[in-house]
């Protein structure tokens, strides 16, 4: 895909069609899950998942072969689950 050609981290709230196009890649940038919502709350949320991954550490690094996936369930602030996808395709 071109994201994994150019090594661009996917943005989507198309959790299904982008999980099946990366675990399909050997190694790939990763991608960020965020909910289907409005413009302006979207763009919140991609600023917000930056920041977690700032805190956690190198963005890069985390998201290799990974998801970071942003739950909105609560009211307050987003919650943020890292994964790897391909599943056990952490070292």
């Amino acid at each position: 895909s071109r994201a994994t050609r150019e090594n661009l981290v996917i943005v989507t709230a198309n959790a299904r069609d982008f999980r099946a196009l990366v675990a399909k890649e050997a190694i790939h940038p990763g991608m960020i899950l965020i909910p289907s919502t409005s413009r302006e709350r979207s763009k919140r949320l991609i600023l917000s998942a930056i920041d977690y991954l700032v805190e956690q550490g190198d963005p890069e690094d985390l998201m290799v072969n990974h998801v970071l996936e942003v739950d909105v369930s609560a009211e307050d602030a987003p919650q943020f689950s890292i994964y790897p996808l391909p599943a056990g395709g952490e070292e």
